[in-house]
């Protein structure tokens, strides 16, 4: 008889745990998952896939302007929000499906309801009572973080609101200055939405190179999104005609709506971990070890509840590790150095490796070769638009340890970067790599001379 009722019990759906439980019941393994929403986690239901659909949506009305320039007649064109959001959860519901059938068939048991850890070897899931298990998975992911110290700050939406909004609203206030906030900068933007963009830090995306957190904003400010950089928030008032955001500035902005795209905090409320005696970090994220285990031995977590590198890729990355070491006996470690990431913003951002100033600090005197110039594309349509191209190169070995692009189709060019810089490519390599003209990519292989930036440096 055995001694638990599963091998593995997995509380949240999302692509981490779904990956885990899929291969962990495809070894044999009796396997059950919990997820108290729809399957498919934040990346599925509210966060990568309806973002890109809705960063689409969005890019039309530069293309439409773009499309005057090569000939095109372009009548007035008309957006239509709820048929795309039905459109849109069609295609999620599709996407949910997908994921419910690949446990099913992989053979492992889906249980609709919140899960909570009672004990080590214990799960509850809200309404159908408790299960023993032989290991635990913690993969919940991670939610919007808002304030509560604000007044009027419950007025608010925050990134899983602005998915279904009933209506698009004339004007939008959002705060913020990561990738989520740029990249509903530029969705609302590009939708007709009078966007102001809001930040307490003196420049955007904080983390990512210091010469793309400048350009960014200002093509941003290009396309007309007004950026506010150096306040934030201290109330928010409901009139008449709106809200009104009131700034540590003294400036005040009225909009229809206001939107918190403050960061996200890892989804531990409700879980138990503190009954099991698992040990959190500072900020809140359950604290594990390179194989992903907690310090309670039968008991792991992977993907954003971790807040480790949060990224879906690396959540799924994480759970399959997780699954080759504790079902099929391959002891495996997700390697999260030189990991590619990819920002919808409007022009796109893909990166893989470290920034200058990151670089500097570990390895002292690094190359740098860096260019702006305008895309063929846009430089045809007479529009004043720039791409960026940086690599930032270990002076002592040569070794690529930096790759930075803002342009058209920069996530799809990174994922090649990446692969090259995984396999610890150096500069004379990659120069060595024929040009594909005319495109934006092959200004990566062409950049021959040292550069020290200034600023932003020279436009081609």
């Amino acid at each position: 008889m055995a001694q638990y009722d599963y091998d593995l019990f997995v509380i949240g759906a999302g692509s981490g745990g779904v990956r885990a439980a899929r291969l962990a019941a495809m070894s044999g393994a009796r396997v059950a998952v919990a997820e108290e929403d729809r399957v498919g986690g934040t990346c599925v239901i509210r966060g990568c896939i309806p973002k890109k659909f809705m960063v689409y949506a969005s890019e039309f009305s530069h293309h439409l302007k773009t499309a005057k320039s090569y000939g095109w007649t372009v009548e007035r064109a008309t957006f239509d929000w709820p048929a795309f959001l039905a459109e849109k959860d069609k295609e999620i519901a599709r996407l949910s499906g997908v994921y419910v059938r690949n446990l099913h068939n992989a053979g492992a048991e889906l249980v609709h309801g919140k899960g909570r850890v009672v004990d080590a070897h214990t799960v509850e899931v809200a309404g159908h009572g408790t299960s023993t298990t032989g290991k635990i998975l913690i993969a919940t992911g991670g939610r919007p973080w808002r304030p509560s110290d604000i007044p009027g700050c419950e007025l608010a939406i925050t990134s899983n609101e602005a998915f279904q909004l009933p209506e698009l609203p004339k004007r939008i206030v959002i705060a913020g200055g990561g990738y989520i906030a740029v990249e509903f900068a530029g969705i609302f933007n590009g939708l007709g939405v009078d966007t102001t963009l809001v930040y307490r830090g003196p420049n955007l995306l904080r983390g990512f190179d210091d010469d793309v957190r400048s350009h960014v904003a200002e093509e941003l400010e290009k396309r007309g999104v007004k950026v506010i950089l150096a306040t934030q928030h201290t109330a928010i008032e409901k009139t008449a005609s709106g809200l009104v955001s009131r700034f540590a500035n003294g400036h005040d902005v009225e909009s229809d709506a206001v939107m918190w795209a403050l960061g996200r905090e890892p989804y531990v409320e409700g879980l138990g971990l503190e009954a099991a005696g698992v040990k959190l970090t500072e900020k809140g994220s359950v604290a594990v070890d390179e194989y992903s285990r907690t310090n309670v031995e039968n008991i792991w977590a992977v993907g954003d509840v971790t807040d480790r590198i949060n990224l879906t890729p690396v959540a799924i990355r994480e759970g399959q590790a997780f699954a080759e070491t504790e079902f099929y006996d391959r002891p495996t470690k997700f390697d999260h150095e030189m990991v590619a990431s990819a920002v919808f913003s409007q022009p796109p951002i893909g990166a893989v490796g470290l920034a200058e100033a990151d670089a500097r600090h570990r390895y002292g005197k690094v190359d740098i070769y860096f260019a702006r110039l305008r895309p063929m594309k846009y430089a045809f349509a007479g529009a004043d638009e720039r791409a960026l191209i940086k690599l930032v190169v270990d002076s002592a070995t040569e070794r690529v340890v930096g790759c930075h692009v803002v342009g058209p189709d920069a996530p799809e060019m990174i994922q090649m970067a990446a692969i090259a810089m995984k396999m610890g490519v150096t500069k004379t390599q990659w120069d060595a790599t024929c040009a594909v003209h005319p495109t934006l990519a092959e200004e990566l292989v062409t950049l021959r001379e040292k550069y020290v930036p200034m600023g932003l440096g020279q436009v081609a």
